[in-house]
């Protein structure tokens, strides 16, 4: 009898494929000019880099975001697929995403509510039993809420 529903090794690999396709091709890896907000981040552990530019719109709603950077697949997928995320978002919204995001590789509980709001960041759970690999995945998010807080007129 089969189940409609996936096994935890077809998901493993399901997750796997999609942080490899981030990290081989990256989106919007490229620099935005004139940005409204940036920052830099550097993992001083494996040294991964990624630098976020960011063009806001009306209400504080991301128009345009870029990374660029190096670094390992979890770090460069995790930016990857937050470029694409936070499109047309809120910096309020953003933010709530980026704690369900920061619970989650923390391997702290997470509503299926909240975790509805991760898309594709889903793929990124499984760094929760690595430790060292959590700071990879949320290297993006902290030069995210860096380049918010720097910020004050927001």
């Amino acid at each position: 009898m089969s189940s409609s529903n996936p096994s935890f090794n077809e998901l493993d690999d399901i997750y796997q494929d999609i942080i490899l396709d981030h990290y081989r091709r990256p989106r919007n890896k490229v620099n935005i000019p004139d940005p409204d907000l940036f920052s830099r981040g550097f993992n001083p552990f494996c040294g991964d880099e990624v630098t976020l530019m960011i063009t806001l719109a009306t209400e504080n709603q991301i128009k345009a975001i870029g990374f660029t950077g190096q670094g390992c697949s979890i770090s460069q997928a995790s930016a990857s697929i937050l470029t694409e995320l936070i499109k047309g978002k809120s910096l309020k919204e953003i933010m709530e995403i980026s704690d369900v995001f920061r619970n989650l590789v923390k391997g702290l509980a997470v509503s299926d509510e909240d975790l509805d709001k991760l898309g594709e960041l889903e793929a990124l759970k499984g760094v929760s039993k690595f430790p060292v690999r959590i700071k990879c995945a949320l290297l993006p998010w902290s030069t995210l809420e860096d380049a918010i807080s720097k910020n004050k007129d927001l």
